[in-house]
């Protein structure tokens, strides 16, 4: 053990480094400060019913009324206690506070893939720092999109264990894959999985050729085989998680459409090529990987009383307060994507680098990254480059079921900084065979160099610094300000400002290029020792990097627990409201942008929310019954009993609505209809206590002639958990109720006196069922197999993956031990 450690101390000092940096970057995370993330924000009030009753009873509910009626909690929050990662990744955010965690993740398993690729130990640090301080994975974090940064996180640890198998160690590196691809999936972000997978292709499409070419292809069948196995074992540890969404995305606005409209077929599955391509990288806005603010940064706050446009402001006599608050409100970012929360910045080192690495690197792995960078680019150009994109949307399995097509950039965040660290590697051990080295190193600088110095000294050669909307903008500034001429000054400072911000990091990105580049041509020329030289690189790059980051994450962001612990403040509309002892009501917030914010829920069930996978038929409901005018009759039947509107001056007003349906109720007749359409149709106007529309699908379930009458019928809500509702009734002859609980047929059991019923959907989204007459028990209860059979298979999976991991452990050990002996 005392010889392990000593071999491998130089791995714990780079580790004990990661942790040192991830504890000064976020130092008010350990002083016990929180990170204030909106999209976290908005999960906290999303699944705090879930908390509540799991607080009750130790159980979550796997279905949650307080958005959209009501959906399944699995895309919400839900445990999956028999999945072995799931543990995995308590334990590490139990013992790193959070966002320290993520960063350490992506430190780390930057550094095992680099460690895989038999980069020497610091340059491999170098190269984890690289890639983890790209901005976007910052950027990630200070919005709340956790699953998504712990998704890329583990991209380097699946493609280390992906290309240890490939080298023949089919056992250890097939046993790291299931474990790291487990970790992968377990964390939920299938889109950033499925771009993974997409470069593995790649991979493994370059070493097919090679395999053939070198006539190895038994051996690379060995190492395909080995991956398929760890692949399905990854799987099965998530069979609950993937069974349940893949369950609800064909239900979701993932899933196929119910209704024909102009913009989407009823036969066309998928998110609508519009909203997938609206976050669409521009083309030229690819100079940010090397100039962070050549689109002007971020949407949010950017220009102080420097700016030009403040400085017009105040020569027109607007007093300096409000000169520097008009200012802050002006976009500077100018890019085509309905706003942005920062640039995509790789690193100025970094970019040159990579070019460097164009040039010396000659294994079949440059290609790989080459092709699936250049792939991940034109993918982000989404509807700039739509005959590429087109094809993915069109003919690849799931593609079109993602938005903000800009995201295939974590692609090109990761490879970019391994070529750049495959460069160093290769002057390190191969310094004296790479002819013409030093020209190489130069003619890197002349074109990265280059590119920052001519837009530093003549940014308007290459950009307008006019977003497409500028004179639309320019018009309705105009109208506001009662002066065209005036509107038009403010426009050209802000494009001057724009111009001054890209042509300041411009400069600043030439200053760290010309002492990147100078740092490697010591090193080249033998004027610096080799570690020495990596030590500078490695501190330019962070110096760099962290500076830029600073911008959109730093301790600003952080806040006491108190403070974050009032994000939703309970207001007099919501402690009236909260009197209501009734077991299950709805309120409809228009004080909020109702259907995508989730603060609403943090304090009653809503038919509004927040979420990116709604059920389909619910969204339709939206979009059809509420959008253009809010359709009383369908508040009535989702027993919507408040109404909270606002006289526009915070001041909040509580409408209640006797008309609400209630919980359930019994109606007089049925009324069937042919398809979606007519049961849209029969929303627009109708009593939902008399009649009830229902498709012609589940006409086989009723007895028209037993539909009796709700005289002397009653029926009443009488123990409420989201995924077990208890109802009482009373009815003289068989009867037909309706239920207003949304209608999902995937695990929603009906029963009565304790034998399952049939039950049906009605009035487009809610709950049916024929009763019989007299005095009896109805319950509903929410017994998805695709969880419970998922959690058994997940469990079982789970032991064979410590299995083969304690195995593959052993027997690496082994081969360690007999090496040592005979050497």
């Amino acid at each position: 053990m005392k010889h392990w450690f000593t071999r491998n101390s130089v791995h714990f000092a780079i580790i004990g480094l990661f942790i040192a940096i991830s504890f000064i970057y976020f130092t008010p995370a350990w002083q016990g400060k929180t990170l204030v993330q909106q999209d976290v924000i908005q999960a906290k009030a999303m699944q705090r019913e879930i908390m509540d009753f799991k607080a009750e009873d130790g159980t979550a509910p796997l279905w949650t009324n307080a958005m959209f009626g009501g959906m399944p909690s699995y895309q919400i929050w839900v445990s999956y206690p028999k999945n072995i990662t799931t543990h995995v990744m308590g334990f590490f955010k139990t013992v790193f506070p959070n966002p320290i965690d993520t960063i350490l993740l992506y430190l780390i398993g930057a550094y095992l893939l680099f460690c895989v690729m038999r980069v020497k130990p610091w340059i491999a640090a170098l190269g984890a720092i690289a890639f983890t301080f790209s901005s976007y994975n910052f950027i990630y974090i200070e919005a709340g999109h956790a699953s998504k940064a712990y998704a890329i996180a583990f991209f380097a640890p699946v493609i280390a264990g992906i290309l240890l198998t490939l080298r023949g160690k089919y056992i250890w590196g097939a046993a790291l894959t299931a474990l790291f691809l487990a970790l992968e999936i377990r964390v939920n972000h299938i889109q950033m999985t499925y771009y993974l997978l997409i470069a593995m292709l790649i991979l493994v499409g370059i070493e097919l050729y090679h395999a053939i070419k070198d006539k190895k292809t038994a051996e690379f069948g060995k190492a395909i085989g080995s991956l398929a196995v760890a692949c399905v074992l990854a799987l099965a540890v998530n069979a609950g998680l993937l069974w349940t969404t893949y369950e609800y995305s064909q239900e979701s606005i993932r899933g196929k459409s119910n209704l024909t409209t102009e913009t989407k077929a009823a036969d066309t599955k998928g998110v609508d090529r519009e909203y997938a391509y609206q976050w669409s990288q521009g083309v030229m806005e690819n100079l940010t990987f090397l100039i962070p603010n050549a689109y002007g940064g971020g949407s949010g706050p950017e220009l102080d009383e420097n700016s030009e446009v403040a400085k017009v402001l105040l020569q027109e006599g607007v007093p300096a307060n409000q000169a520097v608050g008009f200012a802050q409100q002006m976009p500077t970012y100018w890019g085509d994507k309905p706003f942005t929360s920062g640039p995509w910045y790789f690193g100025a080192i970094v970019i040159f680098l990579f070019v460097l690495g164009i040039f010396i690197v000659h294994n079949r792995l440059k290609w790989w990254l080459l092709g699936a960078t250049l792939l991940s680019l034109f993918l982000a150009f989404g509807r700039h480059l739509p005959f590429i994109s087109d094809i993915f949307f069109n003919y690849f399995p799931l593609y079109n079921k993602f938005r903000a097509v800009e995201s295939t950039l974590v692609i090109a965040s990761l490879f970019i900084p391994i070529l750049a660290v495959l460069a160093l590697n290769e002057i390190i051990t191969k310094q004296r065979d790479i002819p013409k080295l030093d020209k190489k190193v130069l003619y890197s600088f002349y074109i990265v160099g280059g590119i920052s110095l001519l837009v530093a000294i003549l940014p308007n050669l290459f950009l307008s610094f006019k977003a497409s909307n500028h004179q639309a903008m320019a018009q309705q500034l105009g109208q506001q300000l009662g002066d065209n001429n005036f509107a038009q000054a403010i426009l050209n400072a802000l494009v001057k400002d724009r111009a001054s911000m890209a042509r300041s990091d411009a400069f600043r990105s030439f200053v760290f290029i010309l002492l990147g580049s100078g740092i490697v041509w010591l090193w080249v020329k033998d004027k610096l020792r080799p570690k020495t030289a990596i030590v500078l690189l490695a501190v330019a790059i962070l110096i760099d990097m962290w500076g830029v980051n600073r911008r959109y994450l730093n301790k600003d962001n952080f806040v006491e627990e108190s403070v974050l612990a009032n994000q939703f403040p309970e207001r007099e509309a919501d402690k009236f409201i909260k009197r209501d002892t009734q077991k299950d009501y709805r309120v409809l917030d228009l004080t909020i942008p109702t259907f995508s914010s989730a603060s609403t829920s943090y304090y009653h069930n809503t038919i509004g929310g927040y979420h990116a996978a709604k059920l389909m038929r619910y969204q339709e409901l939206i979009e059809r019954q509420f959008n253009n005018a809010i359709n009383q009759d369908v508040l009535d039947m989702l027993n919507t009993k408040y109404a909270i509107t606002s006289d526009g001056q915070n001041s909040q007003h509580i409408q209640n609505r006797s008309t609400a349906a209630g919980n359930a109720w019994i109606i007089n007749r049925v009324k069937f209809v042919d398809n979606a359409e007519q049961e849209m149709q029969g929303l627009d106007s109708f009593n939902p206590k008399d009649v009830a529309i229902i498709h012609k699908e589940f006409k086989h379930l009723i007895d028209s002639g037993k539909v009796g009458t709700s005289a002397n019928a009653s029926i009443e809500l009488v123990d409420y958990r989201p995924d077990h509702l208890v109802y009482e009734y009373s009815a003289p002859t068989n009867v037909v109720a309706v239920f207003s609980e949304i209608y999902y047929d995937k695990g929603w059991k009906a029963f009565v006196d304790g034998v399952e019923i049939p039950y049906f959907r009605a009035d487009y989204v809610l709950r049916a069922a024929q009763l019989p007459g007299g005095n009896h028990k109805v319950e509903f209860k929410f017994e998805p197999q695709s969880y419970y059979t998922g959690e058994m298979i997940s469990l079982f999976a789970s032991g064979i993956l410590v299995l083969v991991l304690g195995f593959a452990v052993w027997r690496e050990q082994k081969g360690d031990k007999s090496t040592s002996k005979t050497s």
